[in-house]
């Protein structure tokens, strides 16, 4: 019998082209996880450890412990002193201390910080003196510390500015062979600002060590997150960029720590920038002068009293043995002596050169700032005349 040529290509195997070999993810290695990283439970007890974010070391867990119940109470002092016409404004991060203090002790001393209007505690924990820290919001001065020797920029009323200014800073530090780090705590409502987007891109392009720290406490003052984004989490607003982000549980103050701890490392390894994002709640109004009743029920707050961060962390303190009552009386009466005189300091009525609000605008004061400085200075005398 006879095999045509098109039956014997039909009986011998067919050879399989190889396999095209698959693209490369673009997004490997940058995307977050898809749940909030978290090492305790809600009650404190802890989870299973992970490899890729271990547990910061106790010692470093017990004095986070203790700064963030130092911040609680100046927290709580603070809002006081604007109710007693100490304080023009104050902007309360009651629930956040996880974040403030954690922010702190991923830095080294000669890191830099750059902080929002609500950072207070977060000043406080890194040693400013408090009553530097509240200048601001008293109306005194610019800035109540110096700035290039605490390592921290003005506390930045406009959001996401400061974004913009990390970037720089870090990439000129970098540019010098310094492995300084940068790191930026923003709000959720400043992810929707153009200078956010601009200060991250900047950063992964030049490979600035900056961590950008994303508080999202659920409202831009009064409008709720999903009024802001429809992204399933503000931790994916890095992968635009290129840049490896994370999202955290920010009442979890062990698991905080460990992801800036990681995040640090990262950026100060020549790496890039990191974008971190911490689920946490303001359990206060946005300031002393917001009625959170028009935008969230007693309900919805009083639901996340069950996260406190410190109520977490000593529970997880105790069943280490770190921590007992004796210690937990001691730093409670730490936290008392330092509101104590924070209020007597404050209630001392400040002196105030009035000419002093010319100062430190520009290096060089241009034409119109020294014309205006010199009404107010013949206004001045012209008062003192008339009270002679």
């Amino acid at each position: 019998m006879t095999t045509t040529p098109q039956a014997a290509r039909r009986a011998s195997p067919r050879k399989r082209r190889p396999a095209t070999p698959a693209a490369p993810d673009p997004a490997a290695g940058l995307m977050p996880q898809a749940e909030p990283v978290r090492l305790l439970n809600s009650d404190g007890t802890p989870l299973p450890p992970r490899a890729d974010y271990p547990e910061p070391p106790v010692e470093a867990l017990r004095e986070m412990y203790r700064r963030m119940i130092v911040g609680r109470r100046f927290d709580a002092q603070a809002t006081a002193l604007t109710k007693q016409g100490r304080l023009a404004v104050y902007p309360s991060s009651r629930g956040q201390e996880a974040c403030q203090v954690g922010g702190v002790l991923a830095l080294r001393d000669d890191d830099w910080v750059f902080p929002t209007y609500r950072e207070s505690m977060a000043l406080t924990a890194r040693g400013i003196d408090p009553v530097e820290v509240l200048t601001l919001l008293r109306g005194d001065w610019h800035c109540g510390y110096d700035s290039a020797a605490r390592r921290t920029a003005p506390q930045c009323t406009p959001l996401a500015t400061q974004c913009v200014h990390a970037a720089g800073l870090a990439y000129g530090e970098s540019y010098q062979g310094r492995d300084t780090v940068a790191l930026v705590y923003i709000g959720d409502g400043a992810t929707s600002e153009g200078d956010f987007h601009e200060g991250v891109n900047f950063a992964a392009v030049f490979k600035a060590p900056v961590v950008y720290f994303v508080q999202n406490n659920r409202y831009a003052i009064s409008v709720p997150l999903s009024r802001q984004t429809a992204a399933p989490s503000l931790a994916y607003k890095g992968v635009g960029y290129g840049v490896p982000s994370e999202q955290v549980d920010g009442n979890d103050p062990v698991a905080v720590l460990a992801v800036l701890n990681r995040a640090v490392a990262h950026a100060r390894a020549g790496k890039g920038p990191y974008l971190v994002e911490a689920h946490t709640y303001r359990m206060e109004p946005h300031t002393n002068a917001d009625d959170q009743t028009r935008y969230r029920d007693a309900d919805e707050v009083e639901a996340w009293r069950d996260r406190d961060p410190i109520a977490r962390l000593e529970t997880y303190l105790r069943a280490r043995d770190v921590l007992d009552d004796a210690a937990v009386a001691e730093i409670a009466e730490q936290a008392e002596a330092y509101a104590a005189r924070l209020r007597e300091r404050m209630n001392a009525q400040p002196t105030v050169d009035p000419l002093s609000l010319f100062e430190h605008v520009y290096a060089q004061p241009t034409a119109q700032l020294v014309e205006q400085r010199e009404q107010v200075r013949a206004e001045l005398a012209a008062a003192q005349e008339e009270d002679a």
